[in-house]
């Protein structure tokens, strides 16, 4: 009887210690997925550009303090050549990347191409509408259009002369709902200003913004607006003693003089989620596109060189938005007309959200023609 004590105590230790032991190689296991999660940018300009590719930088660091995972990035890959674009995420791949963001519109196809050939590595693009079949391949963007329009608050109070230039980059649904966006801000609080387009052709490239500006300057604007990455358009208002609001970052360091503000990205807590997803097993890809609620969107903190008037304004509108009282829907809700004055979305209704997303058409106020792509 005893032996068989004994034998029993020796055969409950026994799967005692085989437990643990599992358990802890589930529990090494666990860490070493984690450990072989490398996270791969790919970005159109230098990581110190000040605005478009800065911010996703800054959100590849926070990704890294928070999650502890490996990053390698790749600087200045132009988005309007594809096989550079597709280079770069081969050489991320070779790195060990195993999932791999590309933060620029030209990226779409390549970053699908990829997605499609490499279905074990998690894709996302930013600010496009494809995704690959493969179901490895996200899109995200964010409602910049929210701080926009409140952005144009401040200009619309801001111009004497009622005429507002707007630097743009290129002729794409995205740069066209934001100058809208921005234009319904400013006739918010100003019927009379306009909102003067003038294109760049280019993400980024300071001469060719600061020659657009200039022409801006030149046609009587004392307001300057961008959506560009480099701070060109504002050092040329403050060049001329007009003023201007920014784009992507904070930017009041590069024109004190000039800048009022500006719609800012905060890509941090977006990537903290989705590779926090892919190291719990729980990722599933998706479009993703949120705003100022959310966080990941903002105003940047008026600087002394807005109006006044606006501050109020600003600070009441953005507590609604954070708190779901207003939003995109009520940004572009009817009667909305187009620039030769035909009613595009009748009084009491709101564009839907594959409406903004896809715009192609000026809103009344605004002057200035879309290129045919």
């Amino acid at each position: 009887m005893l032996k068989k004590l004994l034998s029993l105590k020796r055969l409950l230790s026994i799967v005692v210690a085989l437990t643990i032991v599992f358990s802890l190689m589930l529990a090494t296991g666990c860490k070493e997925s984690e450990k072989k999660i490398k996270v791969g940018f790919v970005y159109i300009g230098p990581v110190n550009d000040g605005g478009w590719t800065q911010a996703h930088d800054n959100g590849r660091k926070q990704l890294e303090e928070e999650l502890g995972v490996e990053t390698k990035y790749l600087e200045n890959i132009p988005d309007d050549k594809p096989a550079e674009a597709i280079e770069a995420i081969e050489n991320l791949i070779d790195l060990g990347c195993n999932v791999i963001f590309t933060t620029s519109f030209g990226y779409m196809d390549p970053t699908v191409e990829m997605a499609e050939k490499y279905p074990d590595v998690k894709f996302f693009h930013c600010s496009g509408y494809k995704r690959a079949e493969t179901g490895n391949m996200s899109t995200y963007f964010a409602k910049i259009e929210e701080p926009r329009y409140l952005s144009g608050i401040v200009a619309g109070l801001k111009t004497k002369s009622n005429k507002i230039g707007y630097v743009a980059a290129m002729p794409i649904p995205e740069v066209i709902r934001g100058i809208n966006a921005f234009t319904l801000g400013v006739q918010s609080v100003n019927k009379d200003a306009e909102v003067i387009v003038r294109w760049s052709n280019t993400w980024i490239d300071e001469t060719k913004e600061k020659e657009a500006a200039i022409s801006l300057l030149d046609e009587g604007c004392d307001v300057i607006a961008q959506h560009n990455d480099s701070t060109a358009p504002q050092i040329a208002a403050q060049d001329r003693g007009a003023f201007a609001i920014g784009y992507d970052l904070d930017q009041r360091d590069a024109a004190p003089k000039a800048y009022m503000t500006a719609p800012i990205f905060n890509w941090g807590p977006y990537y903290v989620a989705q590779v926090k997803a892919i190291m719990e097993g729980n990722w599933e890809a998706s479009d993703y596109w949120e705003g100022m609620k959310e966080g990941v969107v903002d105003l940047a903190k008026l600087t002394n060189n807005a109006p006044q008037e606006s501050v109020e304004k600003v600070n009441s509108l953005t507590k609604d938005i954070k708190e779901g009282k207003f939003t995109i829907y009520d940004i572009f809700k009817g009667p909305l007309k187009d620039q030769s004055g035909n009613v595009k979305v009748p009084e009491g209704k709101s564009m839907t959200a594959s409406e903004i997303l896809n715009m192609d058409w000026f809103i009344f106020g605004v002057k200035g023609t879309i290129p045919k792509n």
